[in-house]
């Protein structure tokens, strides 16, 4: 046995699907494989958050709270973890403190074990709130680093990050490189630094997006992480993660051998190659590598999402173009790392800046509330012109974005009324009240909607309407020119272990 097993977090209940079948994988899915993937030993099993919790009420007519409750029934032993975006919560704006006390509460009281906090630009402000409710109800508090690559970004950048949020009592470190970008030296590098001067666990989630993630997790190995991400080799690569039974082999008879038993993960991947076929109407389009990830910092998920919006337009010969202004827009606004929300206002913009003919010509209301300082403080300054350009003499706000919001979980109660059969119903309302109303009144009038017909439908709807381009966008002053450019989204325990 080795003296010191690299810990293994399978993420093809959450992120697997998420990146590869756009979140759209059922619960009555998971349940069969979930006491295969209990036994493996996993560290954890990332199960929730993200996009999961929209895509279940908006898609699957499904209860993402009880989605949890039936997976933490069924897995016994392996602790189960969420991917939580701060003050965002798992949707798309800052919510108020109330909102996101009570989420985490109920989150943990109904199954999540693990929280993996983070904020879009790296933010700690956007992300105190989240890590100080998870600790008071004993979940393990799992803050992140957003990695991404600019002449602002750095590994001392990042570093230094880590002892920031170990100060606001994070439990462990988790360099989230959502678009996989790091390079394997980089890695290894920053994990040293991470290790030696902050002091905690340190785990590494990567995106095979490039290709350089594995390679990436075996030099993180050989300097010191804790814990790596993988998905189940029927559910990885191209903008998954790295194959699970690849990693385990990788290690074997080393000092990092994970001691997992590559049988039974051959078990459980020819369970989901099974299932993956169910889900074949919602692939992605990135197959194997993208390298446009490596010269434009662009996610796989988001160029699809890009090109969707272009053959609305009937401008699918302008990518190019947009994939040279994304860096550029990113640039004006102060080098923001593209993930949730981000990756959508720095997209849709540099979508819209192209089809105008004329930069920040259109602005819509996210891009605009960018700049005022409601999603938070960005890496760098914004570029004075362009603020100006978009918020003309108005200042941009110094404070903590959420501070200006007042409690809304009593106006949630009082609207939803007689429709809440709980308080997670309320909680549910608050974050996505229109889709929150359609399941409960689905409910309270007896309709019931069989999942695989649902599928089925769904099914056909996608061989109409690719399945990157359905989801729902937030509104703007400016309709005609949002709906020109809807941006959608794809996107053992430690000791001490609370």
């Amino acid at each position: 046995m080795s003296r010191n097993p690299l810990g293994i977090t399978d993420t093809v209940l959450r992120d697997a699907h998420q990146s590869l079948l756009a979140t759209r994988m059922r619960t009555q899915d998971m349940l069969p494989i979930a006491p295969k993937l209990d036994a493996v030993g996993f560290h954890s099993l990332e199960v929730w958050g993200g996009a999961t919790f929209d895509s279940c009420l908006r898609f699957l007519n499904e209860d993402p709270w009880e989605r949890l409750r039936s997976l933490k029934a069924a897995i016994k032993h392996t602790p189960l973890q969420m991917l939580l975006r701060g003050q965002n919560v798992v949707g798309y704006r800052h919510y108020a403190d109330d909102v996101v006390e009570r989420f985490v509460e109920l989150a943990h009281h109904n199954g999540v074990d693990i929280f993996r906090i983070f904020d879009a630009l790296n933010d700690t402000r956007n992300m105190q709130t989240a890590m100080r409710a998870a600790r008071a109800t004993g979940a393990h508090v799992q803050a992140t680093i957003s990695y991404t690559i600019s002449p602002v970004h750095s590994n001392a950048g990042f570093v230094a990050l880590g002892k920031e949020l170990a100060a606001m009592g994070a439990d462990s470190i988790c360099i989230k490189d959502m678009a996989g970008l790091i390079a394997p030296y980089d890695a290894y590098d920053l994990v040293t630094e991470l290790k030696a001067e902050v002091g905690l666990p340190v785990q590494l989630h990567c995106h095979y997006t490039s290709g350089m993630a594995t390679a990436a997790y075996l030099k993180a190995a050989e300097a010191g992480v804790d814990v790596v991400d993988t998905a189940i080799s029927t559910m990885s690569l191209a903008s998954s993660q790295p194959p699970t039974e690849s990693v385990v082999s990788l290690l074997r008879g080393t000092d990092r051998d994970t001691g997992l038993d590559l049988e039974l993960l051959s078990d459980i991947a020819r369970y989901f190659a099974d299932v993956r076929k169910r889900y074949r109407a919602f692939e992605g389009e990135l197959v194997g590598v993208d390298t446009n990830v490596l010269a434009y910092q662009i996610p796989g998920g988001m160029i699809s999402n890009l090109v969707s919006q272009l053959r609305e337009q009937g401008a699918a010969d302008r990518l190019q173009e947009v994939l040279a202004e994304v860096p550029r827009v990113r640039a004006d606004l102060g080098y923001p790392p593209l993930v949730t929300p981000t990756s959508q206002i720095v997209g849709t913009q540099a979508v819209l800046n192209v089809i105008t003919g004329q930069r920040y010509k259109v602005v819509p209301k996210e891009v605009r509330a960018y700049v005022k300082g409601m999603y938070g403080r960005p890496p760098a300054p914004i570029d004075p012109d362009v603020q100006r350009l978009i918020l003309g003499d108005e200042s941009p706000i110094q404070g903590r974005p959420a501070d200006s919001l007042s409690p809304e979980l009593p106006n949630a109660r009082a609207e939803l009324g007689s429709l809440a059969r709980s308080e997670e119903d309320v909680v549910t309302y608050a974050l996505y009240p229109q889709v929150t109303l359609e399941y409960l009144r689905r409910l309270q009038s007896g309709i019931s909607v069989d999942t695989g017909v649902l599928a089925a439908l769904a099914v056909a709807l996608a061989a109409q309407h690719p399945p990157h381009a359905e989801r729902s966008a937030p509104t703007t002053s400016q309709p005609s020119a949002w709906r020109t450019a809807t941006m959608g989204y794809r996107q053992g325990a430690w000791a001490g272990l609370r």
